[in-house]
């Protein structure tokens, strides 16, 4: 029984995870949220407002690209007025980059529709077993093998 379970869960987090599943969801939220906001970009914005600021070479590995990749959308995003780059007090030749004001409005308006995407998809079960299963993640995420 155990094991069909950790089946189960492998099965679906392997969807879950794979990298098309993700830029499919991407792209379904940043439609029409302007063109420097994409499924390409949407990894920057998600994560430097999960981060805080932080400079190209330490959001890399959080984004899946490399630091010039990372770059690179965050020049789009700057272009946008959605970020900034600030001087690192810890290292000069360096730089932070930084949601604006505008970003965070954009991050929050991109949380509220895979908020409302959730929901949708959640819209067919009983309102306690939404609850449960929200519950349950959580404490896996925070307890489970991505500890």
């Amino acid at each position: 029984m155990e094991k069909e379970v950790g089946h189960e869960i492998a099965d679906a987090l392997g969807i879950l995870l794979r990298r098309t599943t993700r830029t499919q969801l991407h792209r379904k939220l940043t439609e029409g949220m302007g063109e420097a906001v994409d499924e390409l970009t949407y990894p920057v914005l998600s994560t430097l407002a999960r981060t805080g600021p932080c400079s190209a070479a330490d959001l890399a590995p959080d984004v899946g690209l490399d630091r010039s990749g990372v770059t690179r959308r965050a020049s789009r995003l700057e272009d946008a007025g959605l970020i900034r780059r600030e001087p690192d007090p810890a290292d000069r030749r360096a730089h932070l980059l930084v949601l604006t004001e505008q970003g965070r409005r954009t991050v929050a308006e991109l949380r509220a529709r895979l908020a409302a995407h959730i929901m949708a998809s959640l819209s067919s079960w009983p309102p306690d077993e939404a609850q449960d299963f929200a519950r349950h993640l959580r404490r896996f995420v925070l307890d489970g093998p991505f500890a």
